[in-house]
């Protein structure tokens, strides 16, 4: 275990020390290259930008508001059925948009319900099989010019509810209660 805390302080180091050197060798000029890269780098950022302000102060407004308790009401006596406690609904909803509205969320379950509970339990397995959906596609395809998409959000709406299927399934094995 020792082992692995000294080999993890150094690992970053080291790349960058094998990305210099690599450079060196090959006669580029690492600094400029680096330089270049940071340019290019902002620019990327300064591009997706105004939708990722617009997506983090959509689910601002949805939780403020109060809607996305209201919304995640309706179908709670289905999701209770098959195993998704309502509790869950909103984490579920705000996880395909924002990964730290989503943590917020996680963190007032584990106070309300416990880390050690099956809700519990489901919101960890179900952070950690889910993505954030339409923060990852508004950033991926607008950094590579993407205007359509095809099948990209029908393929990542499935991988999430199988993901949210697995942390279902995944936690009635391990719980005890």
């Amino acid at each position: 275990m020792q082992l692995l805390i000294y080999l993890s302080n150094f690992i970053i180091p080291l790349f960058i020390f094998y990305v210099v050197g690599y450079g060196l060798l090959n006669k580029s000029n690492v600094y400029d290259d680096f330089v270049r890269g940071a340019k290019d780098g902002m620019k990327t950022v300064a591009g997706i930008l105004p939708t990722l302000i617009g997506l983090m102060v959509a689910v601002g407004i949805l939780r403020a508001s109060g809607f996305l308790e209201w919304l995640c009401a309706l179908p709670a006596n289905l999701t209770e059925r098959i195993g998704l406690p309502a509790p869950l609904l909103p984490v579920m909803i705000v996880r395909m948009f924002s990964s730290s509205a989503a943590t917020g969320l996680v963190l007032d379950i584990f106070k309300e319900y416990g880390t050690d509970s099956r809700i519990g339990l489901i919101t960890s397995i179900m952070m950690s099989c889910t993505e954030t959906i339409f923060y990852t596609m508004s950033v991926y395809c607008m950094a590579a010019k993407v205007k359509k998409s095809r099948y990209t959000l029908s393929g990542a709406l499935l991988a999430t509810f199988a993901g949210v299927a697995a942390s279902i399934f995944l936690a009635g094995l391990m719980w005890k209660g």
